[in-house]
């Protein structure tokens, strides 16, 4: 435990920023350790991008070159060097970066002043937040490859025997742009498995990954009004803005989105059309804790809530509970526990579950530390592709 220090007693800098990457299958997850000139004071992030790895651990050496040397308290300054001093800015691999060193910076700041970073954002506003499970916990099998309704059943009732009281599946497959009788009917099946399962205690949510055209996700989105959704997860693609405001329309369940999207400037029009009723920044990606609070008040003004999208590392999931707890339009937050079964290994003080939900984080900084030597038995290696095409060989999104 690194022992708090006095703000403003005397200089701080920046000595080193390095990554640590660890293969988890899927994704490789990439820590971001910030170390400072103050004995035993170091901050950890995370900036794990799905198939971008050596381009961020690229792009967190090019911008670590603007801070080192600098006071690592002053968070703000320091983000705004790392987004403005380069002339090409912007981009999910460079908001990547900053990403990971902006989580690093505020974990140094708690642990500084022996407090947890959900009270340097002004303290929580809830006593517990509650999380959502993927089917199958995340794995894989269970969130990508899950096909007949019988199997979306199953693992629901898994979900519900480990605590969770809202499920995220992804029951409709790789969509053509205007959908088939049969394939439509399939998803409602699987979707009516579900709830059979879950009875209507428990909050179902779906996730399209972008794959329908607007009118594809009309069509299934029609199918499904009967089975009360939480939430219709990226129904189409997040640059067609106005495709995204159809779907909302037509729709009676809340459209959620933003997972994609880097800074606050990509979410303005999301918001300014009202084109979502749930905002799903990801700490890792949209500008890190710094950026995430401001995209959450951007959402707050127009009263659209703020669910953290998170299916990566133990890191980035603490970075979303601070933020979590600090936000009054926080919903829920998404978590994995399935994907490898030595996640909770390479951490100390895993985050801690009590029937799906979370208390607020105690422990100063982010409350995790990463075990490095655990961590170097996963080590960098290519992750899992998932090529997607047509029926006629055309190319789909995944």
């Amino acid at each position: 435990m690194v022992r708090s220090r006095l703000a403003g007693t005397g200089p701080m800098k920046i000595t080193r920023i390095s990554t640590l990457v660890v293969n988890a299958r899927m994704r490789n997850w990439i820590f971001v350790k910030v170390e400072t000139d103050q004995p035993g004071l170091a901050g950890w992030g995370e900036a794990t991008l799905e198939w971008k790895t050596r381009s961020v651990v690229a792009a967190i050496e090019d911008v670590s070159v603007l801070i080192l040397g600098q006071d690592p308290r002053r968070i703000e300054h320091l983000w705004q060097t790392m987004h403005r001093q380069y002339f090409w800015r912007g981009g999910i691999t460079d908001m990547t970066a900053i990403s990971g060193i902006d989580q690093a910076l505020w974990d140094i700041k708690g642990k500084e002043l022996g407090k947890p970073v959900c009270e340097l954002l002004g303290g929580p506003v809830r006593d517990t937040l509650r999380f959502y499970d993927h089917l199958g916990g995340g794995s894989l099998e269970g969130m990508y490859k899950t096909v007949e309704p019988e199997e979306f059943g199953a693992r629901m009732q898994t979900s519900i025997a480990a605590g969770f009281t809202a499920v995220k599946a992804m029951p409709i497959p790789v969509s053509e742009l205007i959908e088939s009788a049969s394939t439509l009917k399939h998803a409602a099946r699987s979707v009516e498995a579900m709830r059979k399962a879950g009875g209507d205690d428990v909050d179902i949510m779906l996730d399209l990954h972008a794959r329908c055209t607007p009118a594809a996700a009309i069509q299934f989105g029609r199918m499904l009004t009967d089975y009360n959704l939480y939430w219709y997860e990226e129904p189409c693609w997040h640059e067609h803005v106005d495709g995204l405001v159809e779907v909302a329309r037509a729709l009676p369940f809340p459209v959620a989105t933003g997972e994609r999207l880097a800074g606050r400037w990509q979410f303005r029009e999301l918001l300014e059309k009202r084109a979502c009723a749930i905002v799903q920044p990801d700490v890792s990606h949209c500008g890190g804790i710094s950026e995430a609070r401001r995209i959450a008040a951007m959402a707050e003004t127009y009263q659209i809530s703020v669910a953290c999208h998170n299916p990566t590392g133990p890191v980035a999931t603490a970075a979303s509970l601070h933020v979590g707890f600090a936000t009054p339009n926080y919903l829920i937050q998404e978590v994995v526990r399935n994907d490898v079964p030595w996640r909770n290994d390479i951490v100390t003080e895993p985050i801690r579950m009590e029937g799906g939900l979370s208390r607020a984080p105690s422990a100063p900084g982010l409350g995790i530390e990463v075990n490095e030597k655990e961590a170097a038995k996963h080590p960098f290696a290519p992750e899992v592709t998932m090529p997607c095409f047509h029926r006629d060989g055309s190319v789909a999104d995944w």
